[in-house]
């Protein structure tokens, strides 16, 4: 118990952050060291000129009597022999000018990331010019200083002065090439445009001698006994100077031979290519480029040892269990394997030859008897391996954290465009997959099975990688309470309708009014594509980074959005087809634009995951659920229901399932991320969707009584009979397409007999009875 103490201790204080300073702080910081740098630099530039007057005054320091020439007097003296004599020579005076940039950092608040590197690469400066200048130096020289002789003197002992020659130009050329970006590519095509331009100074220069030399008046053509004058006014200049070049015959009666040589083309810069070497390509990160992504620190670290442990009584019981059991139906094994999990052991086996695998599989309830276990799967065969899976639950299941799969390199390294890192497999490695791949994600279980805990580490993973800028996220949440904790970074990730107070939707009425607004950016974005003539959303991205797009045409850097429905069932059950048909045409289109969509249930039924539903959802995630129906309806095959619960779960991608143990995120933890982005600069407002107006969303038409459909009594009639106001009553009773009934619901609220639309609920009857209806409409004739 001890030793635990001793670790969490020392955990907490390498968590401890470092010293921290207050603005004011650095700016007081700031100027002490553009002072100290700029004092510096007078007192080195002042001991070139009076080194050798104040040798003697540097040993007399204590002495007030004895005043040195230096500008800084002893002081200036003493530092300047210590950098410069006995330091680095006139190299030192990079010093001074590192602090005097590192104060100026400071004072302006600019990174730190870039500050590090020119002090690096300054002492390598400093250094290599100190030894630079140690070659036409003697040891009492203060050229290179003291260390730059030494070194000098050093190198040349044992590489000798050809081979200390050498070494400098290496490492000269070193710092051209990599801190100036120097190849030679750009030294080619550097003399190339040099070359150019001289060439063309060459020929306005023989030109404007060759107009000197020649009369301006007369020119006598051998053709011709007439005279032609050419004046400056009456000749046309062409964009394009054209070099003439006259050959003579040596027979002077015949005609002199005139060619007209035209020069080469220049080359036009291309205006995108052109604004990108001017401004750079563009950073949709500028305008929150301070925004610092949350830390390891906000996850909790569940198990101080993060390898698996692997109980061998355990493991040599249950191989013995199952191998005596297939003995009991005659079924012998040549080899078995284990491999541990977290919450689960695979255990793999080769059975003798002849043997049926059907009659494995059909031992699975044996098998689980035998073991005492609870969600015995076999895997027969395992996909891409010729043994049979057995997958046994471990008695002590060890938790996967989420900071463990998050400070993962599989996750860290991930070169994806939307990183999920859902967990662990069975072999403990942890699974990242791309959202962007997918394209769509159906989640589904029984309830506290994990599905909102799935979800958060889907949102987590996005939240550890993308920036602001390059993810946006539509949360819809029936139930008001599992993903309330985002409404903190509103301003920094969420997307929503205009003049809408709450980015995370809780209305069943507001939810069809959100679908059909990403349906009309979806389409606004396919006429982006189109306008740019690219296929996907990366390569439009990319084009518009490249500065190749004009905003000003309409486009600009288009962020992926993330649909997240938490209980989809609650919707398909309040609104239906209103709901149902905007989700299929997003998971039918919406992948090349970067809408991708996250579909939780906990009621995997036919009417709810209905068949367009599973055809444009080919990656799932199925925790336990209670019956094999209900596991077909989500994976197309059994095994969910033989899951042990608690983030166990089944992953594909419309292959192969995958079992893996789903990483837990608290709600806690969730709360600190949010609060940490929250409390950083953000955008004004959240990520505006285009603005939707419902058809069914009331009408002011005045529609007349000649306007009115030849069913309208009929269907005032049987409305006012069911006291129910909505078109799929109509086109039940009355046998009518969506459309008529609809046209004939806007002409009843026109009339007074129903109310107005009221999202997912049918409309108010206004009408009690049919005798007043039957009053109201021959009022209206008369």
């Amino acid at each position: 118990m001890a030793v635990k103490k001793d670790k969490k201790s020392t955990s907490k204080k390498r968590s401890l952050p470092g010293l921290q300073f207050s603005k004011q702080q650095k700016v007081v910081f700031g100027v002490f060291l553009m002072i100290l740098g700029t004092a510096l630099t007078i007192a080195f530039i002042s001991f070139f000129f009076n080194w050798q007057a104040d040798q003697s005054t540097i040993t007399e320091f204590t002495n007030r009597e004895e005043q040195a020439q230096n500008l800084l007097n002893k002081f200036g003296a003493s530092v300047s022999d210590f950098f410069v004599y006995q330091g680095f020579g006139i190299a030192s005076l990079i010093f001074s000018v590192l602090i005097i940039i590192s104060g100026l950092y400071l004072f302006l608040s600019f990174s730190k990331t870039a500050l590090k590197k020119l002090w690096f690469w300054g002492i390598l400066m400093m250094i290599w010019f100190s030894v630079f200048f140690g070659f036409f130096a003697g040891k009492a020289s203060i050229l290179g200083g003291v260390i730059g002789f030494e070194i000098n003197s050093y190198l040349q002992d044992y590489l000798g002065f050809t081979g200390t020659v050498l070494l400098m130009v290496f490492l000269f050329l070193t710092y051209l090439i990599v801190r100036l970006k120097v190849t030679p590519d750009k030294v080619i095509t550097y003399f190339k445009s040099t070359k150019k331009e001289l060439q063309q100074e060459f020929d306005i220069a023989k030109k404007e001698a060759e107009e000197t030399i020649s009369s301006p008046e007369v020119n006598l053509d051998k053709t011709s006994n007439n005279q032609r004058t050419d004046t400056p006014s009456e000749s046309f200049e062409t964009p394009k100077e054209k070099e003439k070049i006259v050959i003579k015959s040596e027979n002077e009666d015949d005609v002199a031979l005139e060619v007209e040589q035209s020069d080469e083309e220049e080359e036009v810069e291309v205006l995108s290519n052109k604004l990108v070497k001017d401004f750079g390509e563009f950073d949709p990160k500028l305008e929150l480029s301070n925004y610092k992504f949350p830390t390891l620190e906000l996850l909790k670290e569940y198990n101080t040892n993060t390898g698996i442990t692997i109980d061998q009584e355990e493991l040599e019981s249950n191989k013995n269990t199952i191998v005596e059991t297939l003995k009991n139906y005659k079924i012998e094994i040549d080899q078995i394997k284990a491999t541990v999990g977290p919450t689960v052991t695979l255990y793999e086996i080769i059975p003798e030859a002849g043997i049926r695998i059907s009659k494995i599989k059909n031992l699975e309830d044996d098998i689980a008897l035998s073991l005492s276990a609870l969600g015995i799967r076999i895997i027969a065969p395992i996909p891409g391996k010729g043994t049979i899976g057995i997958e046994v639950p471990n008695k002590n299941a060890k938790m996967v954290s989420m900071r463990s799969v998050i400070a993962s390199p599989k996750f860290q390294n991930a070169e994806m465009e939307l990183p999920l890192a859902l967990g662990k497999t069975i072999s403990n490695e942890t699974f990242v997959v791309d959202l962007a791949k997918m394209p769509h994600l159906l989640m589904a279980g029984a309830t506290g099975q994990g599905k909102s805990v799935g979800l958060n580490a889907i949102l987590t993973s996005l939240l550890y990688k993308k920036h602001p800028a390059e993810v946006k996220f539509v949360l819809v949440d029936p139930k008001k309470v599992e993903l309330t904790l985002f409404n903190k970074i509103e301003r920094h990730y969420l997307a929503k309708l205009p003049d809408t107070e709450e980015a995370i939707i809780t209305d069943n009425s507001k939810v069809i009014n959100t679908l059909n607004s990403l349906c009309i950016e979806m389409d606004q974005r396919y006429d982006l594509l189109k306008d740019a003539m690219v296929r996907n959303i990366a390569e439009y991205n990319v084009k518009f980074k490249a500065r190749k797009l004009n905003p000003n045409d309409g486009h600009k850097f288009l962020p992926y959005i993330v649909l997240v429905v938490d209980e989809f069932a609650d919707l398909i059950m309040t609104a239906g087809k209103e709901v149902e048909t905007p989700i299929a045409r997003l998971a039918q289109l919406a992948r090349a634009i970067g809408i991708h969509l996250i579909i939780a249930t906990q009621r995997p039924s036919v009417n709810v995951i209905t068949g367009i539903i599973k055809a444009n959802f080919p990656a799932r995630i199925a925790f336990r659920v209670t019956s094999k129906i209900d596991s077909r309806t989500i994976l197309d095959s059994s095994g969910a229901d033989q899951l042990i619960g608690r983030g166990d779960m089944l992953f594909t991608q419309g292959n192969n399932l995958i079992r893996l143990q789903c990483a837990f995120v608290d709600t806690p933890e969730v709360e600190q991320i949010t609060s940490y982005i929250g409390s950083q600069r953000a955008y004004p407002s959240a990520h505006i969707l285009p603005e939707y107006s419902s058809e069914e969303g009331g009408t002011n038409l005045d529609i007349g009584i000649d306007d009115r459909d030849a069913l309208f009594r009929d269907a005032a009639e049987v409305i006012v009979n069911a006291q129910q106001g909505s078109a799929s009553l109509l086109q039940r009773k009355l046998k009518l397409g969506y459309n008529r009934a609809g046209r004939i619901i806007d002409q009843l609220e026109a009339a007074g007999i129903v109310g107005p639309f009221e999202g997912s609920k049918a409309r108010q009857v206004l009408v009690p009875t049919i005798e007043a209806l039957n009053q109201m409409l021959d009022n209206e004739s008369e």
